[in-house]
């Protein structure tokens, strides 16, 4: 008799819940109240909450709410978009990797206006990027909103320096730093830009780290250099992305800021601004060997993407730096049959990193490819190509970007 009441005691909790799940199904969106609302679109991806921000004005009036704003900073990260960067279109291409679909963004009226038409993009963190103008100035940018700020002219002594790097650091998507840094090796500086504050901060001389770097020659930024079979630095006829001429990444390491970026003779350079000194890396290959190299920020890594040849193959390896051994340490690289079509066609890479994934642009005289590596998985994935008329649009960079509506210029 127990057993039996027991059943169906279960059988009506079941029905009861059944009842409600019902209820639930029955209950529609416009039944929530604003807060509960706001919580659930914060979690839509953003290309998909502007799909349903057309939905009615109820819903588009969410995103001007500054609560809506708060929900969707909590959400932790959001998958990147990779802003293409070509300087004959007159709109931003993006690639959204969570849908894995080319969008279109128009310019922001502030980067349309004729004095800042041929801006490029130089610089990303969090949700912003960063634009450089004529002379020394730079606007920073909300993609997504097109929200923008055009910084403060940079001290006019500055614009006699010549600039090497540009990094950005992005705060909580409520303040961030842009880093200048200037001169010719061994003679650096570095400015900074901190939003907190909407100034520039002092001119740091930065000092060479004694016993850890070699003094090189400089030579022209914007090309790509390979070394020759016989030693000697030689620059191709291919000309780098302007966009890439200062690029650059910046880490925090046991609370200190770390700039990194590339010499002209494809050394990496590495500026610590906390102990506002210098120091160059080790060569990664030796000096008989053809190599296009790029810098990368990966969760707060630097890491080092060099294409090179060998035996009469290309090779696309991913390296770390191991400062215990001061020593580089290959950690991934590119399945031999994707790298071997690279060979012998001069192929120059530009790359970016987002979280546990490099986007990787690559460039040669005969073809072009765009490829994402997950340094997770260990997977190497060729995306589709971006078309525009009917004919594919060849992208020489990208800069990455979490696409949020609440990163504040």
């Amino acid at each position: 008799m127990e057993h039996i009441n027991n059943w169906a005691s279960r059988v009506g909790r079941k029905r009861k819940l059944e009842a409600q799940d019902k209820e639930m199904l029955n209950l529609s969106m416009d039944e929530l109240n604003e807060d509960l609302l706001e919580r659930v679109l914060s979690w839509l991806p953003t290309s998909a909450f502007f799909r349903a921000a057309s939905v009615c004005k109820r819903w588009k009036s969410v995103s001007d709410s500054a609560s809506f704003k708060l929900a969707c900073s909590e959400i932790p990260s959001r998958e990147p978009w990779f802003l293409m960067v070509d300087p004959h279109l007159n709109q931003s291409t993006i690639f959204d990797s969570a849908e894995r679909s080319w969008k279109k963004l128009n310019y922001p009226p502030l980067l349309q206006q004729n004095s800042n038409c041929d801006s490029i993009p130089v610089a990303a963190s969090g949700g912003l990027v960063c634009f450089h103008i004529e002379a020394c100035n730079f606007i920073v940018c909300n993609p997504v909103t097109g929200s923008c700020r055009e910084l403060p002219p940079v001290h006019a002594a500055q614009e006699n320096h010549s600039l090497l790097a540009v990094a950005m650091n992005a705060q909580n998507n409520q303040s961030y730093k842009l880093v200048l840094v200037s001169g010719e090796l061994p003679k650096l500086s570095c400015k900074v830009y901190n939003s907190s504050t909407g100034c520039w901060g002092e001119e740091i001389l930065l000092r060479r780290k004694v016993g850890e770097s070699q003094e090189f020659d400089s030579n022209d930024d914007n090309a790509v250099y390979f070394l020759s079979k016989a030693g000697n630095v030689v620059a191709t006829d291919m000309q780098r992305s302007p966009s890439k001429q200062y690029s650059s990444v910046i880490t925090v390491k046991d609370g200190e800021e770390i700039v990194y970026f590339l010499s002209s003779t494809g050394t990496i350079v590495s500026c610590n601004l906390t102990t506002k000194c210098f120091s160059e890396y080790p060569r990664l290959l030796p000096v008989f060997c053809e190599y296009s190299i790029d810098v990368v920020e990966c969760k707060g890594e630097m890491l080092v993407v060099v294409l090179s040849e060998f035996f009469e193959s290309a090779n696309l390896r991913i390296w770390r730096f191991d400062d215990s051994i001061r020593s580089w340490n290959q950690i991934i690289a590119m399945p031999p049959a994707m790298s071997h079509e690279f060979y012998g066609k001069k192929v120059d890479i530009n790359c970016v990193g987002a979280g546990d994934r490099i986007f990787i642009c690559l460039n040669s005289a005969e073809f072009f490819r765009y490829v994402v590596c997950d340094l997770r998985t260990n997977e190497w994935i060729e995306l589709p190509k971006c078309f525009k008329n009917g004919e594919a649009v060849e992208f020489m960079s990208a800069f990455s970007f979490e696409p949020r509506i609440e990163a504040s210029v």
